[in-house]
């Protein structure tokens, strides 16, 4: 058996273009050492759309360091967060976030 000798790289960034809005999929787990690609994706579509939407049906963990990642977003473009796995769901729910944030059950409504 052969190993690589890179560590991982964090999740795959999914992005594309549904009904004028640009959707940014998170799937997998992020935290600070493996928040940089959809950062990145987050920081560059907040610069060129009006309207972005987080399809966060995949997400398997997400600490403060993404709910502040969110935060900052919404705070440049209208951001939608849509379809938030339970886990996020709830980080919301208790920082009151899911007030702040435009939340939606599906992708569709989120591009709204």
């Amino acid at each position: 058996m052969q190993f690589s000798e890179h560590a991982p790289t964090g999740p795959e960034v999914v992005q594309y273009e549904r009904a004028g809005a640009w959707v940014v999929v998170a799937n997998g787990d992020y935290d600070p050492n493996s928040i940089a690609p959809i950062e990145e994706a987050l920081e560059t579509a907040a610069e060129k759309r009006e309207r972005v939407v987080v399809d966060a049906a995949g997400l398997t963990f997400a600490d403060s360091t993404f709910l502040n990642l969110l935060l900052r977003i919404h705070q440049r473009t209208s951001l939608g967060i849509a379809a938030p796995a339970p886990q996020l769901r709830r980080i919301l729910e208790l920082t009151g976030a899911d007030e702040v944030l435009d939340v939606r059950d599906t992708v569709e409504d989120a591009v709204k």
